[in-house]
């Protein structure tokens, strides 16, 4: 059995390994492919198994590749391939789900704590000489924020949601959560369901922690932004397209929000002229909260088990 990975390097730079797979068949695993047909075609050419991360596999690529029976995403989100059509072909289309969870409710919760302190502008501060210059034994060039009492509102309640939420309250937070479904179970002083419009208005911190969907897409925007709070600080660890970006440097760079982390952007890698480079208090990082080595190499174990699982005639976490 032939199988194909790709775009390997993103779970896989070198510090893991893919034996597990080389046990179903001949493996080639590619760093990277263009995202452009004629080249996903010619990489999986015959193979009977291909795994993609971020590379799409659309109704043409399918319908050039006959010998797929299989599609493992290396991710949980899976609106890269086109399942509709992978159905239509008889391609079975799998995920892998909750690998991440603690990884990115650890970030979401590191971007809160570097919003509320400085640290690295604080550490760099040092290094360029400014505590060697001060006067005084204890200088900040951001004001410092204590969490305890402080209102987190968590949009979507998935695992991801609920392990940021039990974080928080570890920081003595109350958390205000809106899901489309409530979980009463959750619910104790430090822990409310409520809805959006009150996420909007009364936090002090808002985390997106759900799926981007058609009704998700845009959620933050000039309208729900300026019924923030003007102390309030956003923070995006799920997908970019939930935040128009233009709207959100706006309202930064005019002081209608005292500041944003986002680990996602609209369009990945990040391109030249995007308006959330230039806004003020904007942490950026690239994409990179579900990337610890500990939650790849479940996402790895998962995929292992998911091959598996499909060739025994048992297929999991199928999503088509």
């Amino acid at each position: 059995m032939k199988i194909v990975v790709l775009d390997g390097h993103t779970l896989n730079p070198g510090d893991l390994n893919w034996e597990g797979l080389q046990h179903f068949g001949d493996i080639t695993v590619y760093d990277r492919t263009p995202y452009n047909n004629k080249d996903i075609i010619a990489h999986i050419a015959d193979a009977e198994v291909v795994f993609t991360n971020k590379t799409p596999i659309n109704k043409e690529i399918l319908s050039s590749t006959p010998s797929l029976r299989y599609i493992g995403v290396l991710a949980t989100g899976y609106n890269i391939v086109d399942i509709e059509a992978a159905k239509n072909n008889g391609i079975t289309v799998t995920n892998v789900p909750d690998y991440s969870s603690k990884s990115v409710a650890q970030f979401t919760m590191a971007l809160i704590l570097e919003l509320c302190h400085h640290i690295g502008a604080h550490h760099q501060a040092v290094r360029q000489g400014d505590w060697i210059k001060s006067n005084d034994f204890s200088f900040w060039n951001y004001p410092l924020i204590e969490l305890a009492e402080k209102k987190l509102g968590i949009i979507g309640f998935g695992k991801i949601g609920k392990a940021t939420a039990k974080l928080a309250q570890a920081f003595g937070m109350k958390i205000l959560v809106y899901n489309r479904t409530t979980y009463t179970d959750f619910e104790n002083d430090s822990l409310k369901f409520v809805e959006l419009e009150d996420v909007f208005k009364n936090s002090d911190f808002i985390s997106l922690h759900c799926p981007l969907t058609s009704k998700t897409e845009g959620l933050i925007n000039k309208s729900s932004l300026d019924i923030m709070k003007t102390s309030a600080f956003l923070i995006n660890t799920s997908r970019g397209p939930l935040i128009v970006e233009k709207d959100l440097a706006e309202a930064l760079n005019n002081k209608k929000l005292a500041g944003a982390a986002v680990d996602v952007i609209s369009e990945e890698p990040m391109k030249e002229g995007n308006p959330l480079l230039n806004a003020q208090n904007c942490i950026i990082t690239p994409h990179i909260a579900w990337a610890p080595k500990e939650a790849r190499q479940r996402l790895m174990d998962i995929t292992i088990e998911n091959l598996k699982a499909f060739l025994e005639g048992n297929p999991q976490n199928i999503v088509n």
